[in-house]
């Protein structure tokens, strides 16, 4: 369930299981596994955990959502079809409220980059106004291959050109996740499978590009944990939620790299009905 916050409140999670946990801050910092999803935590709690955040982290970041209490009842957020549509979908049902008081944005100073071994890398880099994203992937399997996307970060751009892209996997190493305890709910229904040159699901894709639009929507969640909107250029090349992460961890670690900016619009929370 998605409920109106306070201004200030920020996007926070509470495990309605759990009445007695503490609440779970969706910040870089809470995060506590990135193999398969983006999972936070709080640190008081750490084995109360939320699972799969950031395709409803994407949606509440495309439509500019800066305070809500999402309940929770059970460690994962229903992954739905594997995209953020349907979250994006409901938050046009539900509507936006003017709050007042200033909104802020994160402006990144100088660029900032973090590279892993096989090559992948996503950085941040200073920009004149608003996020603008770049993603680009390499996959052996012919189905996927390289592919790359960018765009300006708005509302319109995320609904009609990635929110129903959706998450996918090789089916080779899917036994290898189930056998490690791992992905045992996914399903054709909820992802996009790949065997080689093959797409398993009957219905194909829904987008040539799908799979890099869906890493791009994966960025645009993970790096609303910094808190606030981004004012900066972000680049990735196989970069996924570990790199991700450690990209916000970077900026973060040294106050020169970035700056908080008061802006003259308010800022907007979700509206449900009572």
């Amino acid at each position: 369930m998605l409920n109106p916050a306070p201004a200030g409140h920020g996007i926070v999670f509470r495990r309605s299981d759990a009445p007695h946990a503490p609440l779970i801050a969706a910040r870089y910092d809470n995060v506590v596994d990135t193999r398969l999803s983006t999972v936070v935590a709080n640190p008081s709690a750490p084995d109360l955990r939320v699972a799969t955040i950031e395709h409803l982290m994407a949606a509440l970041h495309a439509n500019s959502i800066d305070n809500l209490l999402i309940d929770v009842d059970g460690p994962e957020i229903p992954v739905l079809d594997g995209s953020a549509a349907e979250f994006d979908f409901l938050l046009q049902c539900a509507g936006r409220q003017i709050q007042q008081a200033p909104s802020q944005h994160i402006e990144i100073l100088r660029r900032i980059r973090v590279e892993s071994e096989n090559g992948a890398y996503a950085e941040l880099r200073p920009a004149r106004r608003g996020l603008v994203l770049a993603m680009s992937i390499t996959f052996q399997s012919e189905a996927i291959g390289q592919q790359n996307f960018a765009m300006p970060l708005t509302t319109d751009r995320f609904r009609h050109e990635v929110a129903n892209c959706r998450t996918f996997v090789e089916r080779r190493d899917i036994e290898m996740l189930q056998k490690a305890g791992l992905a045992r709910g996914g399903s054709l229904d909820n992802a996009i499978v790949v065997d080689g040159d093959c797409i398993l699901n009957r219905a194909g894709l829904r987008r040539p590009n799908e799979f890099v639009r869906h890493k791009l929507l994966d960025a645009v969640g993970d790096l609303y944990l910094a808190g606030h909107r981004f004012q900066a250029g972000f680049m990735g090349h196989k970069s996924g939620h570990g790199l991700n992460n450690r990209l916000l961890h970077a900026v973060f670690a040294d106050k020169a790299n970035w700056r908080l900016v008061t802006e003259t619009q308010n800022p907007v929370r979700l509206r449900v009905a009572a």
